[in-house]
């Protein structure tokens, strides 16, 4: 079996060998028809190449044009979107104002109980001076009738009387 992949193996290459040596040999000089038809065939190529530059000229154009009008897209998104935010902003800043506005009233109204409360009791504390004042003075006046009751006997009894002794 080996030996058979070996002959055959060799006869190829002889066969090679020959085809190689047939191309060889051959006229290998140029002729007119030879020569027309390569002008042919340039000519042929070179209409072939401006077609497909066409082909990729009018590719680029549609790839610029398809770029075009996605920049065009994004632009628009992206003025919408700066648009929300602009609109937000307006949100915030008159939220502001109005926290500012209630933050004014909750001060006036503090100011205004403080006042309030002030006003209210300033009648009272002068009520209270009026009562400690009298007070005072009733003490006072409690201690002078004791004093005069351990003097006189009839003002002790009258004062026991009344359950001030």
């Amino acid at each position: 079996m080996k030996d058979l992949k070996i002959l055959f193996g060799m006869i190829f290459f002889i066969l090679v060998l020959c085809t190689a040596n047939a191309v060889d040999s051959a006229d290998s000089s140029f002729t007119q028809a030879d020569r027309d038809r390569m002008i042919r065939l340039e000519i042929r190529l070179e209409e072939g190449l401006k077609a497909v530059n066409q082909r990729i000229d009018a590719t680029n154009q549609k790839i610029d044009d398809g770029l075009k009008a996605t920049n065009q897209r994004l632009d628009d998104n992206l003025k919408a979107i700066n648009q929300r935010f602009d609109a937000t902003n307006q949100r915030i800043d008159d939220l502001k104002g109005l926290i500012y506005v209630l933050l004014s009233g909750m001060f006036v109204l503090v100011g205004f109980i403080l006042w309030d409360r002030r006003t209210t009791l300033a009648p009272l504390a002068k009520t209270t001076k009026e009562l400690e004042a009298r007070a005072e003075k009733a003490e006072k006046l409690e201690l002078a009738i004791k004093e005069k009751a351990e003097k006189d006997p009839e003002l002790k009894e009258a004062l026991r009387h009344a359950g001030l002794l």
